[in-house]
This record gives C-alpha cells, structure tokens and sequence, in this order.
C-alpha cells in the first residue's frame, strides 16, 4: 500500500517555495504497529481499514532477514522502456561496484525507473526517492520523488516513477552521474548510491 506518488523537479542550486514549505514540516512521531491497531478501536470501519493496510504485519513481527536491522531494504533498481528488456542494477552487494556498469539509452526515449525494495519490522512512513544528475561533474537535474507509506511483507515491494523523457539532441548525447537516495519523512537514510548512464543516438545493441 502506498501513498499517491508525487515528484517535484527543479534546475540544481535553486530553492522553490515548495523546498522553503517543506523545510519547515515536522511529521508526525513514528508509531508502531501495535500501537496504529491499538488506536481507535471503537471506529468499526478505521480498525477494518487498518486492519487491511497491515495485512500480514497483524499476525507479528515481519522480519526477511534477522541479520539485518534496516527497516528498508533497497534490492534493485530498473531502468524501464516499453518493449525493451529492463536494464537492472543490483544493490544488494557492493556499491562501488555500480560504477563500472553503464546504462546505454537511446536519445529522446521515454523510460521510467522502478525500484525493487523489502519493508521489515516497522511501517515506514513517507518515502521519497531522491535523484540529482551531473554531466562532467555539474548539476543538471534534480528530481524527488514521493513514493508514499508502506507497511512490512515478506515480499519485494516496488515503486515506479511517471515517464521521464531522456536528453536528446547532438550537445545532450554523452555521459552522465546520477546520485540517488532512498529516504523518508524523519530522514533515515535507506540507501544511497552512485550510478551512470549514457545517452546515445540509438541503443547499443
């Protein structure tokens, strides 16, 4: 279950009053499961509408993995394009490693990226996706991406950004740095990573 997805994108270096509002927003102290079913018990239709918003963290505590103490675990990242084959990064392992990898993307293509992600122990609330994109080590692009509340599971939960149109054109072709960050409302750090792309007249094929 998540929240209507938003994103807000603007030139880097340059706050908006949408920035300025946020800046001065406070949410709302974390809760636990327990507490969220606890609540309002009267209200027959809430506890019903609860109840189906936490599905199986009802039953108890939804561990994946016991040896990890992240309530978010990021897993993969896609970089999707219609009747085209994903092109997957894996962030299950060694970050650096996501440097050598180089996504090739036709100029002008319309893509949207998904990110594969595991939600253990808690709710977490107000996820954003965080990504800014540099070209020869200047800032081009920054967008966020509001990716909502998202109760634990046992399975891989995603989120899709809307369509993004890529560069096109002789000057946008060439080779790009994106960082990107999973974060939330209290400004947990879920995962943060570095990856690279680079446009193209047409696809390497």
């Amino acid at each position: 279950m998540s929240g209507e997805p938003e994103v807000a994108r603007t030139p880097e270096g340059e706050e908006t009053e949408e920035e300025e509002i946020k800046s001065s927003y406070r949410p709302p102290p974390e809760k636990t499961i327990e507490e969220i079913l606890a609540a309002d018990q009267e209200d027959e239709s809430l506890r019903k509408y609860k109840e189906a918003l936490l599905g199986q963290a009802q039953a108890g505590t939804v561990i994946v993995d016991p040896n990890d103490p992240r309530k978010v675990i990021v897993k993969k990242l896609a970089l999707c394009v219609t009747e085209r084959d994903d092109l997957e990064l894996d962030l299950s392992g060694d970050l650096t490693d996501l440097k050598k990898q180089v996504f090739v993307i036709k100029e002008g293509v319309q893509y949207r990226i998904r990110i594969d992600f595991i939600v253990q122990r808690e709710i977490v609330h107000g996820l954003k996706y965080v990504q800014k994109t540099y070209r020869m080590g200047m800032p081009v692009d920054k967008m966020t991406h509001m990716v909502g509340s998202y109760p634990p599971k046992t399975e891989i939960q995603s989120y899709t950004t809307p369509p993004e149109d890529a560069p096109s054109g002789l000057m946008a072709r060439g080779s790009y740095t994106v960082n990107s960050l999973f974060t939330d409302d209290d400004k947990n750090i879920h995962l943060q990573w570095e990856w690279s792309f680079e446009i193209k007249k047409d696809w390497k094929d």
